[in-house]
Order: C-alpha cells, then sequence, then structure tokens
C-alpha cells in the first residue's frame, strides 16, 4: 500500500442534490450546476450524483438526467453516478443511457454501482415491483453490464445501442464487506461510502486489496473514500455551518426528514443526547474547520488509509458558504 501526499491524490465531488429549506427543486439543480462549474475550474477530478428516492431533501432520483445536464454545461470534468442503484433498473436500459451519456459526452461519464435500493422498502417495492430481491442478482448485472459494453457482444442476440464499444469506468460503491468483495473479484475501482457508514470502512478496504484481481480496465487497487467536508476560514465557523449537516443526520436516524435547515447556535437545543451519539457516530469521517485544521485531519486519514482519492460531500446552508467550502477544501488539497 503506497502512501501519497494529498497534493498527489484526486479529489472529487458528490452531490446529493440537496433541497434546501425555503428554496425549491430547480433552485438545487441550478446551484449543482454553479458547482460544478466551479468545481471544474478548481481541479476537481469528477462530480456524482446518488440515487435516492421519496426523500423530501434529495431531489437527485433521476440521476443520468442530472448526469447529462451537468456534462452538457461543463467542459472536461468527468461526471458519474455514485451510484447508480442497480438493482433498481436493468442493466440493459443503464447501459443504453450510459452509452448515450459517454456518446455525448466523450471520455467524461464514470458508471459507479451500489446493490441497496436508495430508499425504504415500501418505496424499493414500489420501483422493483415482482423483482425485490434483485440485490442478490448484482454481481450477474454488473457483468451484464460489462458484456453489453464490449465490443465482443457485436453478435449478441441483445446488444445496447449506443453503449456497445464504450469505454465507460465502471465503479463499485460500498457501504460493507460484500462490496469490496465483489470489486475486488472483479478487478475494479472501489469508492467507499465512509461519509455515513463508517463503522465498515477499514475492514472493507482491506479486504478489497487483499483479494484484488487485475483486470482490463484496472492493474491495482484503487480505493476512493467519501467524507464529509465543511470548510470555512475559522474553526468555530465551520461548526457552526455543521450544525445544518448534522440536523440532516439527525433526520435520518429518527426518521423525521426535512429540508436542510439553517445552522443553529447550539445543537444541544435541537437534539437529544441519544440522537448525538448516533448522529456523530455516523459523521465519523468528517472533516470540519479551517484549511489548517482539515489538512492536518485528511493528512492523517490519508496515510492511515492509503487512499487514492478524496470525494467530498458538503451539505451547508448558505450556497455562498457552500460553494466556499469547496475552493478552500480544493486548497487543501492541492498544497498539503
Amino acid at each position: 500500500m503506497s502512501i501519497k501526499a494529498l497534493k498527489d491524490i484526486a479529489y472529487s465531488v458528490l452531490d446529493l442534490a440537496t433541497v434546501v429549506e425555503g428554496y425549491s427543486i430547480a433552485d438545487t439543480y441550478h446551484k449543482s450546476l454553479e458547482n460544478a462549474r466551479q468545481a471544474e475550474a478548481l481541479g476537481y477530478s469528477r462530480y456524482w450524483f446518488a440515487e435516492h428516492h421519496n426523500m423530501i431533501s434529495v431531489a437527485s432520483s433521476a440521476t443520468s438526467l442530472l448526469i447529462g445536464y451537468i456534462a452538457g454545461n461543463t467542459d472536461k470534468i468527468r461526471v458519474g453516478s455514485g451510484g447508480i442503484m442497480l438493482p433498481n433498473h436493468s442493466p440493459l436500459v443503464v447501459a443504453e443511457q450510459f452509452g448515450t451519456l459517454e456518446t455525448l459526452y466523450p471520455g467524461r461519464i464514470d458508471l459507479g454501482l451500489g446493490r441497496a435500493p436508495g430508499s425504504d422498502q415500501a418505496t424499493a417495492q414500489a420501483i422493483r415491483g415482482q423483482n425485490m430481491n434483485a440485490a442478490f442478482y448484482f454481481p450477474k448485472d454488473v457483468e451484464a453490464l460489462q458484456r453489453y459494453f464490449s465490443a465482443d457482444n457485436f453478435d449478441g442476440k441483445v446488444r445496447a445501442i449506443p453503449g456497445e464499444g464504450l469505454d465507460i469506468p465502471i465503479w463499485i460503491l460500498g457501504s460493507s464487506t460484500d462490496s469490496a468483495k465483489l470489486a475486488a473479484a472483479k478487478g475494479l475501482p472501489y469508492a467507499f461510502a465512509s461519509h455515513f457508514a463508517p463503522a465498515y470502512f477499514k475492514e472493507a478496504i482491506a479486504i478489497y486489496r487483499d483479494n484484488f484481481q487485475p483486470s482490463a480496465q484496472l492493474s491495482k487497487p484503487y480505493v476512493m473514500a467519501c467524507v464529509n467536508v465543511v470548510a470555512a476560514d475559522t474553526d468555530g465557523e465551520a461548526g457552526y455551518l455543521a450544525t445544518s449537516v448534522k440536523q440532516m443526520f439527525m433526520g435520518v436516524i429518527t426518521g423525521r426528514r426535512q429540508l436542510l435547515q439553517p445552522p443553529v447556535d447550539d445543537m444541544q437545543t435541537v437534539w437529544s443526547v441519544f440522537e448525538e451519539a448516533a448522529v456523530m457516530e455516523m459523521l465519523a469521517y468528517s472533516f470540519i474547520g479551517s484549511k489548517e485544521t482539515i489538512s492536518k485531519k485528511l493528512v492523517d486519514f490519508v496515510e492511515e488509509n492509503g487512499l487514492d482519492e478524496i470525494m467530498a460531500t458538503t451539505h451547508v446552508y448558505d450556497h455562498k458558504a457552500k460553494l466556499k467550502s469547496f475552493r478552500l477544501f480544493a486548497e487543501v488539497m492541492k498544497l498539503a
């Protein structure tokens, strides 16, 4: 496992198209584009959207459409899914959609795949119908996608047009050890959701590295960790801004979801002791503070885990403060 300096690893953005209290979904999409354009100018490698459903504050349900919107209005940054929840879809349809995106924006499209529903069970039932056990077929569905993208499928009975013969990088996303094993066996890059599922992070990336089999796409393991980032001029300001993401995660654990809320002066007026403990456990891999504070913590995190790439997700109520957070984070990555 090689150790890289921050300035030598890629840095990227995960966007959930988070809807902010007082603003519309249309506003959300326009803000995502502004963020993506800034990210491109700041040297971010890729801009991914996550597929979620039936969540009032998350507007990235039609993931491939948002990828097209961002790719069509930027010039060079890679745009993709973090991820497409493959059991929700036919592999052929995913191949056709991403084949279309890659044809329109060649060399810029990533296809990150997850096996979770990205929703609650009732919504998963609405999406999958009688195919509720689709997650069990995730490895075979990944193979089907690879077959549809292969130029060797030219004589197949079912072909992805467009899609066939296109070089669309496939990533395996994970929040547990199961996906680590699959990514290793198939020789694919592995992106871990440490921004909300930190418990299995170290175990999963160890399994991935120990069992990695080189493939046509990848000769050695490649690990990307997604983390929460809130950067500001001072630790105090960042801590204040971060109360919005803490409220968001409190909604996740209590089931009382709401639009992204404004920051508060004191979280003790908002959550209970038990809610605080649960939220802070989920936010274990969060980098909140000034550039100096984030840099010190991030250097340790990268060195300890031998990461190849960091993907930042930032839930800040004020859009200008959110853009500034991404600017400061880029400066940390470039200079450390």
